[in-house]
């Protein structure tokens, strides 16, 4: 530290009285110092510089922050506190860089800014060569589709059963989040076949072609089991009498949004199903196909598509769930967060593909 003694002594000085046009320049002498040595500096030097950094960059321009912290993201010995400091930047380009790689960063300070901080700082997180089920668990609740597309396609990354079932769900509106799931090589089979069952066609050949061959024979034998289900369950059902009623309502001029949030609260499955597929012009036995699987979302798709309300929506997957089932309320008002962001043209086009298969 040859530079060290001409610096340190007029630091007190500056860190205490100086005015804010002096710490920068101080932040800015002092950071390019220790830079420039710290390949060669020990854990007290490091900590010594960490000390007065930490009262002197918060005083220096957004720009030299900015190149200070993707400077220090590339250190193994960056000064923690100093680092801590720069992540918690309200800006991203600050904070991402240090979010993004920085070795130093604790997995404490790593879950306390993905709680509270924003999408930005939560993709540049999701990107981390490695991120532990603790950190996923809180990206996965917060993250936007950037972040959970990201995060989903991160090899380095590691999910928590609840966290897979949070993305199998949202991947029932989101192709790509599907192919990223799919591909993981620590996806559950259960997880796999819940994907697959809540997937159109298309994205499952395109989940064939993209994943690797032994993934392949998993997809196949769970798409064998989904379709041996689906063919029981649609054994079991007589839609007859319940599209006779639902006809009669139609010709009386009664088969609206009423009538169907009726037979949902009713627990009336045959006559929900008939009224949706009437009211949507998806045929009957489709309906059923998608309904009875593991997934609400074919009931949001549906119910956008004819502006039905979130009451009615509610009521429609308390139905499908059945009359003995306790729902969680976290696991409900995701279902609504996700029926009020699901646009009407999307869920159109996904019903365009129901009536053309």
């Amino acid at each position: 530290m040859t530079t060290a003694p001409a610096l340190i002594p007029e630091l007190d000085d500056i860190v205490q009285r100086g005015d804010p046009r002096r710490r920068a320049e101080a932040a800015r002498r002092v950071g390019e110092l220790f830079l420039q040595g710290a390949a060669n500096f020990g854990p007290d030097h490091v900590d010594l510089f960490d000390g007065i950094l930490t009262s002197l960059v918060p005083h220096a321009e957004r720009a030299a922050r900015v190149d200070l912290a993707e400077r220090l993201s590339l250190l193994a010995n960056a000064p923690r506190l100093l680092v801590g400091q720069l992540a918690h930047e309200d800006e991203v380009a600050i904070a991402g860089p240090l979010l993004r790689r920085s070795p130093v960063i604790d997995e404490q300070v790593l879950v306390e800014i993905a709680s509270a901080k924003s999408q930005g700082h939560l993709l540049a997180m999701a990107e981390r060569p490695k991120l532990s089920t603790t950190l996923t668990d809180v990206i996965v609740r917060r993250g936007d589709r950037d972040v959970i597309r990201c995060a989903a396609g991160n090899a380095g990354a590691t999910f928590s059963d609840e966290s897979f079932s949070l993305l199998v769900r949202r991947a029932g509106q989101d192709g790509v989040l599907t192919l990223k799931i799919g591909q993981r090589d620590d996806l559950p089979p259960a997880h796999l076949k819940n994907l697959l069952a809540g997937s159109i066609d298309v994205i499952r050949r395109r989940m064939l072609d993209v994943v690797k061959p032994e993934r392949q024979a998993e997809i196949k034998q769970a798409m064998s089991e989904i379709e041996g289900m689906t063919e029981h369950v649609g054994g079991r059902r007589d839609f007859a009498p319940a599209q006779r009623t639902i006809l009669a309502l139609h010709r009386a001029g009664e088969l609206n949004e009423a009538a169907l949030l009726d037979f949902a609260k009713a627990f009336k499955y045959e006559e929900s199903v008939a009224a949706l597929a009437a009211m949507s012009g998806v045929k009957v036995a489709t309906l059923d196909r998608l309904i009875t699987g593991d997934r609400y979302d074919p009931i949001l798709i549906a119910g956008k598509t004819i502006g039905l309300e979130w009451v009615t929506v509610r009521a429609l997957i308390l139905m499908r769930l059945g009359a003995n089932r306790v729902v969680a309320p976290a696991d409900i008002e995701g279902a609504r967060l996700n029926f009020a962001r699901l646009m009407p043209s999307t869920a159109q086009r996904v019903v365009d593909f129901w009536k053309s298969r």
